[in-house]
C-alpha cells in the first residue's frame, strides 16, 4: 500500500472525504434555491474534481484562463465560460474552441472589447456569446447598471450579447453571517438591475450569472439568477474559515512537508516546504486571526494546537508557535512529516502538477489515487 510516507515531500494531497462532503453541501443548498451551479475550475483544475461536482458528466464549468477551457474540452466538456475579461488577441482562440463544437462564453466590460468582439464574429461568421461583467461592489472590473455604456455595449453586440456576469469580490471581506447574506442580496440586485436595464432597451437578456464562493453559500433568495458561480468551495480554505464559509475541519487540500532541521535558539522548526509549496498568500493577516502561511497538522490531518508556518522562502518553511501561546513548541524531529492547511486553495493548489489523493473516512495517509491538473495558459 503506497502511503502519504512514500512520494518525496512536498505534494499536495485532496481528501475526498471532505471534497465530497464539500461539495454536496452546496449542491443541496443551490438545489432548494432552484438555481443551477456552474463550477469554477479555476481552483482544483481537475477533471476528476469536476467529475465528482456533476457526477461524472461533463456540466457548465466557469474558467479563468483559454488554457483551461481547452483542457476542459479536450475532455468533453462543451459548455465553458471564460469569466476574465476579453483580449482581443485571444478571439482566435476562442473562435478555434468553438469551431470545436464548444459553447464559449466571454466577459467584456467596455465598447472596446464589444466592438473587437463584434467585428471578429462577424469577419468569422460565427457568433461569439458574451456577458457583460457588473460591478457589484466597486471591488475590480465591470459597470453599473445605471452607466449609460452598458445599453451600448449591448448594443454593440448585436446577436453576440447573452447576458451579465456579477461577483461580489467584496464577499471575501465579509466577517459576520448578516454580512454575507447582504453580500449575497446586493450581488444579486445589482445583476438583476443591469439585466433589466439591458431588457428595457430592448435586447435580450437570458443569462443572469453570479456567484462566489462566500455569497453562493450565503444567498437565501435567488430569484430571478439563472446560474450561480463558485469554486474555491471544493477546497475550502483557512480564509473562507476565517469568514465563517467553513470550519478548518472542511478543508480538503493540504500540503505534505518535512521537517529537515530546527532553530532552537530562535524556536524554529524548518520543513522542506516554502512558499514553491504553499504559495505567498498571507490572505488570513487582515482578518481578527492570522495564521500566518498555514495551520499545521500531523499526517494524520489532526491539528497540532498552537504551531503556524509562520515563514516561507522558496523551499524553506518555518514552523513557529502561535504568537502568544503558553504551549511549547512541539517535538518533532527530522524527517517527520506534516501537512499544512493552506490561506488561498487557488494559491497553493497552482504550485502543483498533481494531487496524491486519500479519504479520511477509510485511513488518513492511504494513497487512493493520484490526480493530474492543468498548469498553464
Amino acid at each position: 500500500m503506497t502511503t502519504l510516507d512514500t512520494p518525496d515531500t512536498p505534494f499536495a494531497v485532496v481528501d475526498t472525504t471532505r471534497l465530497d462532503r464539500n461539495i454536496h453541501r452546496l449542491h443541496d443548498h443551490l438545489d432548494a434555491l432552484g438555481v443551477p451551479l456552474r463550477l469554477h475550475v479555476k481552483t482544483s483544475k481537475s477533471i476528476d474534481v469536476a467529475r465528482r461536482v456533476h457526477a461524472g458528466e461533463p456540466g457548465p464549468i466557469t474558467v479563468s484562463t483559454l488554457g483551461e477551457a481547452e483542457y476542459f474540452a479536450d475532455a468533453g466538456y462543451r459548455d465553458i465560460l471564460y469569466a476574465v475579461g476579453i483580449d482581443p488577441h485571444k478571439l482566435p482562440r476562442v473562435a478555434a474552441l468553438i469551431g470545436r463544437g464548444v459553447t464559449l462564453t466571454v466577459l467584456l466590460d467596455s465598447s472596446a472589447q464589444a466592438h473587437a468582439v463584434t467585428q471578429f464574429a462577424r469577419e468569422h461568421g460565427i457568433l461569439i456569446p458574451t456577458l457583460i461583467e457588473i460591478d457589484c461592489d466597486g471591488h475590480r472590473g465591470g459597470i453599473t447598471p445605471s452607466d449609460p455604456t452598458l445599453v451600448e455595449i449591448g448594443r454593440l453586440l448585436a446577436d453576440n450579447l447573452a447576458g451579465v456576469l456579477g461577483h461580489a469580490g467584496e464577499s471575501y471581506f465579509a466577517y459576520t453571517p448578516d454580512a454575507l447574506h447582504q453580500a449575497a442580496d446586493n450581488e444579486r440586485d445589482v445583476t438583476l438591475a443591469a439585466a433589466r436595464a439591458l431588457t428595457g432597451a430592448g435586447l435580450r437578456c437570458p443569462i443572469v450569472s453570479v456567484g462566489s464562493t462566500p455569497t453562493a453559500h450565503g444567498a437565501t433568495d435567488l430569484t430571478g439568477i439563472t446560474e450561480v458561480r463558485a469554486g474555491n468551495y471544493v477546497f475550502f480554505d483557512l480564509v473562507m474559515a476565517g469568514i465563517g464559509v467553513c470550519t478548518a475541519d472542511d478543508l480538503a487540500l493540504s500540503v505534505v512537508v518535512t521537517v529537515i532541521g530546527h532553530q532552537p535558539a530562535k524556536d524554529w522548526i524548518i520543513t522542506d516546504g516554502g512558499w514553491m509549496a504553499t504559495s505567498r498568500d498571507r490572505g488570513t493577516q487582515i482578518q481578527s486571526v492570522d495564521q500566518g502561511y498555514g495551520l499545521v497538522t500531523d499526517l494524520a490531518g489532526q491539528l497540532i494546537p498552537d504551531l503556524l508556518m509562520t515563514g516561507a522562502s522558496q523551499e524553506h518553511g518555518i514552523l513557529t508557535r502561535r504568537p502568544g501561546s503558553a504551549r511549547s513548541t512541539p517535538d518533532l524531529p527530522v524527517g517527520t512529516r506534516l501537512r499544512i492547511l493552506p490561506n488561498h486553495a487557488c494559491a497553493t493548489a497552482a504550485q502543483h502538477h498533481r494531487y496524491h489523493v486519500v479519504n479520511s473516512s477509510t485511513s488518513t495517509t492511504a494513497i487512493d489515487a493520484v490526480w493530474t491538473r492543468h498548469s498553464g495558459w
